[in-house]
Parts: structure tokens; sequence; C-alpha cells
């Protein structure tokens, strides 16, 4: 059982404590439900493994405060220890944490001063078509109508806002075979290669300002296949090219540009996500970063709150824990982020 009358702290030792790697939510899909449940001044429904509770008070703006359940595999990083201020195990940073965070909100803010969706969302760190606010957003996308959407995935405890999209495509060149010993009389697909990649080390990033934060723009290779044998120059040669944009690009846009980037060679799109432009200037966005301390970075990965922008909810990343130690063995959080995020929050929710 879950006591939402706790610390934020105490709460995130207990959702660490219950292991939740994807796909296996259940556990703690089951113990969020029975604990928002006591509470009369939220509806709650659940869909699949995630769970969704509401405040329906008619107030004049409605926000989504938004975490995922899951974690990645166990690395030998679980119980959760507490240790000079810090606290240790698998999801502390990524993102039980903040999910505490929600939950303490959710109990304890009876009559918030703006409507509040809070959703806590199954299998976020796997494929795609498992993430559980894709799911909701495609049978209930009412759940996700707002004014404004908080993903407090871990930011240091300050705002990073949007985030920027991701595409991969696959560059292909091609010759011809041959034996490597008469090497003259066939085309080295992976010599061919060399343009492709003198192209990429040679890329001069675009750096563009939306709502007066700098965005960076990133176009790497990221892996490279060819090769037949030890004794034959190769028929093809493969580069897989990453291409991480600005939110004031669409995909169709990315894509064009990498295609004329790659002009002249066979070009084939295998990935791709939208971004999230930053949206604060909203009236609800505009309170929430004065509340927070104005402090205000540019998301630089892709996050969630790429599927609340598509519904046209402007959406920032906040959340206690560095991002750096997502997914590490040696994962933790500062108690100190976990207190001040719900502080915030609460600040900005009370009148």
């Amino acid at each position: 059982m879950l006591d939402l009358t706790t610390d934020a702290v105490t709460l995130t030792e207990q959702l660490v404590n219950i292991e939740s790697v994807s796909r296996d939510e259940q556990e703690i899909a089951d113990a969020v439900e029975g604990a928002l449940a006591a509470y009369p001044h939220l509806a709650v429904t659940r869909h699949g493994h995630t769970v969704v509770a509401r405040t329906d008070l008619g107030r004049g703006e409605r926000v989504v405060i938004a975490g995922h359940l899951d974690t990645v595999p166990v690395n030998d990083n679980l119980p959760a220890r507490r240790e000079d201020g810090i606290l240790h195990g698998l999801g502390t940073c990524d993102m039980k944490g903040g999910d505490a965070v929600i939950l303490r909100l959710a109990a304890t803010l009876p009559e918030p001063n703006r409507d509040v969706t809070y959703v806590l969302y199954e299998a976020e760190e796997i494929e795609e078509r498992f993430n559980g606010l894709r799911l909701l957003a495609e049978a209930h996308p009412e759940l996700m109508a707002a004014d404004f959407a908080i993903l407090m995935e871990p930011s240091n405890a300050v705002v990073e806002a949007g985030c920027q999209g991701t595409l991969r495509v696959e560059v292909r060149t091609t010759g011809e075979r041959a034996h490597s010993a008469r090497s003259w009389r066939g085309v080295n697909a992976i010599h061919g290669a060399a343009e492709v990649l003198r192209r990429l080390a040679e890329y001069d990033a675009r750096r563009p300002v939306i709502d007066g934060l700098e965005y960076h723009e990133g176009l790497n290779a990221v892996g490279i296949r060819g090769g037949v044998a030890g004794n034959v120059l190769p028929d093809e040669c493969v580069v897989e090219v990453n291409f991480r944009f600005a939110p004031d690009r669409s995909e169709a846009e990315a894509e064009a540009f990498v295609r004329e980037f790659f002009d002249g060679y066979d070009v084939t799109l295998t990935d791709s996500a939208p971004g999230a432009l930053p949206g604060l200037d909203v009236p609800a966005a505009k309170a929430f970063v004065e509340a927070v301390g104005g402090e205000v970075n540019p998301k630089f990965g892709w996050t969630d709150v790429a599927r609340f922008s598509a519904l046209g909810v402007p959406a920032v990343n906040f959340g206690p824990g560095d991002p750096m130690l997502a997914h590490k063995q040696e994962e933790h959080v500062p108690m100190e982020h976990i207190e001040r995020c719900e502080a915030q929050l609460r600040r900005w929710l009370s009148w």
C-alpha cells in the first residue's frame, strides 16, 4: 500500500520498492489506483496500467501533470536506500521522484486554483506502440485535453521547455563486387561512403531561438554497416544518421532537409517523432515559470511533451533529478529536488 499522507521522499522510496520494469506495471498501477481512489475530490479512471485522477471544480483553466510508472530493467539497484541527503535506487530519478510529487499533490490539494488532471502511465521506456500516454490519447483524448501540461521527467528541478524532434535515416551507397586482389574490376561501396561522412563532419548546426530559448540541432552518423567477406569488395554500405531537429521544424520539413543534405544518395526514412514548441506565452505557463523561479532551459532530447504538443497542448518538462543519471546503475536523486518540486508546484496550484 502507498501512504499519500507521508512526505514525498518517503513516498518516492515506497514507489521505488515496487518493482515496475516496463510491461510489468500491474502491481504499481494497482497501488496507485487504490491510493487515489480513497480521495473523494478525485475522479479516478484506469486504462490498462495507466491511472488518471481528475478534479472537476469548474476552474477557468485545466492543466495535466504526468509521469510514467515504468523503469528500465533492474541492475542490482533495488531496494532504495538513503545516504547523505540522496535517495539511491532504480527509478529514483527516472521518474518515481516526480511520480511521488504528483501523488502528493493529487491527495493533498482538494481545491486547486486550476482543475488538474494527474496521469501516471505505463510503458514509456520501451517501444512507442506500448506507450501508455499514446494509448490514452487514442482511446480517451478528452482525458488529455488541457490548457497546459507538465511532464515530470528529470530536469534538475528547473523548467525545460518543449523538446526537439528526432528522425533516423539510412543513407545507402552502392558499388560492384569484385575480388579484393582485382579491386580495379569492381566499385567499393564503403569507400563511396566517404563523401557521406565528409558532409556530416562539415555540418554546421542550426541554432534557432524560440520563445527566447536557443535550441541546438544535431546531425550525426550513429552507425555504419557494410562488407561481404574479407576478400570481396562490398557492393553496399549503409550509414545510419540521426537528426535532432528544433521544434520549429515539422517532421516533413526535417525529412526534406535531410534528403536535400544527402542529395544524390539513396535515403530511407526509418523513424521519426515530432518536437514540441515551448508554448511559454500561454497564461498558465507564464504563471508556472514565475512560480518555480523563472529559470527555463531548452530540452534537447525527445520526451512525451511532444504528444501534448501534437494535441495542441503546450507542455514543459519539470522534475527532480539529473537526466544524465537516468538508466544508470548508480541512479539517484537529491531529496531536496523532490521537496523543492513539490513545494513549487503546490505554490503554483494554491490560491
